[in-house]
């Protein structure tokens, strides 16, 4: 608790005092301490200066318009810190100056006194008002000098000082019918204030008995807001004259203004009703003298003091303010998000307030100081769950029947990057044919992330994966979208496998990892390799030169002449073989197996057989078209290799007829080609 003092009546932007040094605080830990003032009810007087540290006065202060006559005037507020969070309870004294002149209630008193009227009586002189307290109010008075009166200063059992006229010789209304004199109140300032009143005082015929009222003090208690026309209480008063003098009138002698619009009086029968709303709030007490005369001049005076009692009428108050909000969701359990100040206008157990909120919500109310309340955390938050919190207080009184409000705040969740992105699947699987085109899209990997704005934000990348495979594929950042980086071949690379990585965009960064596998699928675009014999390039290919078979005559049918060998690179059905004779000069003699290549005589060679046999075979593969290689191969029928020779000669010499002859038709190409270059250069020659 911080306490101040300072004097009323001070200009806008007065100091109050260091409010941050008090606190302990320095001038480097005030912008993360966010000092500053978050209640009560005299917020408006006062503020944090333009350096925020020291508290200055926000508006002129008049103590009596305040606190009145209540001593000590004390103006409570509280200052909030952060980081860590603390509230402290700040009390500024208001000091009285004498800013108030004494006043009296009427300027001019007019007092008729009998003649008859013996020394000593005593006549009331009004009530003097100071808004001043202690030595700043009334101390004094001081009357004109006159040999018939003298002053004397009553004090009443709430300590005001009443002045009363005192009569010292008894008077003559024939020597003199009047007397004027001059009253004169003074405080104990500096400078000394003062206020005045005239008296006079007129003198009539005797009236032997005054007025006498029945009690000495009327106090009365009445609770607020009775109806106007309210009888409060009476006053009365006897006398024991008789005729005029015996009837008495009622008058208000003394009464303040707040007492005069709130009450009226009887001026027959002494009865006080309720004038206007009675409201313990605005007014708790009231104060009034009540004169009585009769017909014959004599008056009596009495005071009246009425109490106002409270009653519940007044609902709480709250006053919200949020000091985190949004609320990241990693708040740790007992931070506090928002200050609520409670106010109930009702005293007693009519303004006893207590504060809660629902049950299932998770924050609590812990009490802070008189009239406050914080609000804090009691678990972990998470905004993927909830995103907002609709808090709603409700401040109920002590009273019979108790009255309640309630309050809404609504508190938002700001995110934390506390979720990873979560792939749709943990291993995607894709297949792609062979030969495809450079950058065609093979699939897309999608990741989801709970967190909200750029903590949700996911973007790809490649991780790694199976030896080699990084060439193959690339990954779109922002879509996921994996694409091929270029053409497969299946036959060099059946499968691979690459690791796409989602990363989100908080701070930092998480990330998840799922694995693609890419499967290439087998197209026909190899054709039948023949091994044995050589073959030709493919389909409608010219054969390439082929080995001789010596195949007995006297073989029998099924004799195995050779064996065709060939292989497919693709797989499947594209790398099933077929072979077939598509050539033979003797069709019936011989046969090729269909799936095994092997070349048997399908009979018994006669002697009607021709001696040399051209076999050319085609091997076919099952793909979509199908592919083919073909195989020739040259088979002699002899008995013995002795038999076979002349035939392998013959074969060789033909063969060796076309290189010859291909040989002499390039040399004669280029010796026209040399004459025809030689006739242009001559003619060029003769022309230059």
């Amino acid at each position: 608790r911080i306490r101040y003092a300072i004097p009323e009546e001070l200009g806008r932007g007065s100091l109050v005092g260091p409010l941050a040094r008090d606190l302990g605080l320095s001038p480097a830990d005030l912008p993360a301490r966010k000092l500053r003032i978050v209640s009560g009810d005299e917020k408006k007087y006062f503020t944090l200066g333009e350096d925020n540290t020291n508290l200055r006065v926000n508006e002129v202060i008049d103590r009596e318009g305040i606190c009145g006559a209540v001593s000590p005037c004390v103006l409570s507020l509280e200052a909030v810190v952060e980081n860590p969070f603390n509230i402290f309870r700040v009390s500024i004294a208001i000091q009285d100056i004498n800013d108030n002149a004494p006043q009296f209630d009427k300027e001019f008193v007019a007092i008729e006194i009998i003649e008859s009227t013996p020394p000593g009586a005593r006549f009331p002189l009004g009530t003097v008002r100071d808004l001043d307290i202690g030595e700043n109010s009334l101390q004094n008075y001081l009357l004109t000098p006159n040999p018939f009166f003298s002053l004397a200063v009553r004090e009443s059992p709430d300590g005001t000082k009443q002045p009363e006229l005192v009569l010292e010789k008894s008077l003559d209304r024939e020597n003199q019918k009047s007397h004027h004199l001059i009253l004169r109140a003074v405080d104990g300032g500096d400078p000394v204030r003062s206020g005045t009143a005239q008296i006079k005082i007129t003198v009539t015929d005797a009236n032997d008995n005054p007025p006498v009222f029945t009690k000495e003090i009327y106090k009365v208690r009445l609770l607020e807001n009775l109806p106007d026309g309210t009888l409060a209480f009476q006053v009365k008063a006897t006398d024991a004259d008789e005729g005029t003098n015996a009837e008495i009138t009622y008058s208000f002698s003394d009464i303040t203004s707040s007492a005069r619009k709130r009450f009226t009086l009887d001026s027959r029968t002494g009865d006080v009703m309720v004038r206007g709303p009675l409201d313990y709030e605005e007014g708790k007490y009231y104060e009034a003298s009540v004169e009585g005369r009769d017909g014959g001049g004599m008056s009596a005076h009495v005071k009246i003091q009425i109490e106002i009692l409270d009653v519940n009428d007044n609902t709480p108050t709250l006053s919200l303010l949020p000091i985190l909000n949004p609320i990241p969701e990693d708040s740790v359990p007992t931070t506090v998000v928002a200050v609520i100040s409670v106010r109930d206008r009702d005293s007693g157990e009519n303004g006893e307030v207590s504060c809660d909120i629902d049950s299932d919500l998770p924050f609590r109310l812990e009490p802070s100081s008189e009239n406050t309340y914080k609000l804090l955390i009691t678990k972990a938050l998470d905004r993927e769950t909830v995103s907002d919190y609709n808090v709603t207080i409700t401040a109920k009184d002590r009273g019979s029947p108790a009255l309640w409000s309630r309050a809404a705040l609504v508190l938002e969740g700001s995110d934390v990057n506390d979720n990873a992105p979560v792939f749709e699947e943990a291993a995607y699987s894709a297949y792609v044919a062979e030969n495809n085109a450079a950058g065609a899209p093979v699939l897309t990997v999608r990741a989801r992330d709970a967190d909200a704005g750029a903590n949700g934000r996911v973007s790809y990348w490649l991780a790694g994966g199976s030896a080699g495979a990084a060439p193959y594929v690339s990954v779109e950042a922002r879509s996921g979208a994996v694409y091929a980086q270029r053409s497969f071949d299946y036959e060099q690379c059946r499968e691979f496998a690459v690791a796409v990585r989602a990363q989100d965009g908080g701070a930092p960064a998480r990330s998840s990892t799922a694995t693609v596998r890419v499967f290439v699928l087998d197209r026909n675009d190899n054709a039948p390799r023949v091994l044995w014999p050589a073959a030709g390039a493919g389909a409608g290919a010219a054969p390439a030169a082929a080995p001789f078979e010596v195949v007995p005559r006297s073989a029998e049918a099924g004799y195995l002449v050779a064996k065709v060998v060939a292989v497919d690179a693709d797989a499947g059905r594209n790398a099933w073989l077929s072979y077939e004779l598509v050539q033979a000069p003797e069709p019936a003699l011989f046969r090729v197996g269909l799936h095994s290549g092997e070349v048997r005589t399908a009979r018994a060679v006669s002697e009607r057989d021709a001696a040399k046999q051209r076999l050319v075979a085609v091997v076919k593969d099952h793909g979509q078209p199908a592919l083919s290689a073909t195989a020739t191969l040259h088979v002699v029928l002899a008995e013995s290799l002795q038999e076979a020779l002349p035939e392998l000669s013959e074969r060789a010499a033909a063969a060796d007829s076309p290189a010859e002859l291909q040989f002499y038709l390039v040399l004669a190409l280029a010796l026209l080609s040399a004459l025809f270059l030689l006739s242009v250069a001559l003619a060029v020659l003769a022309r230059v």
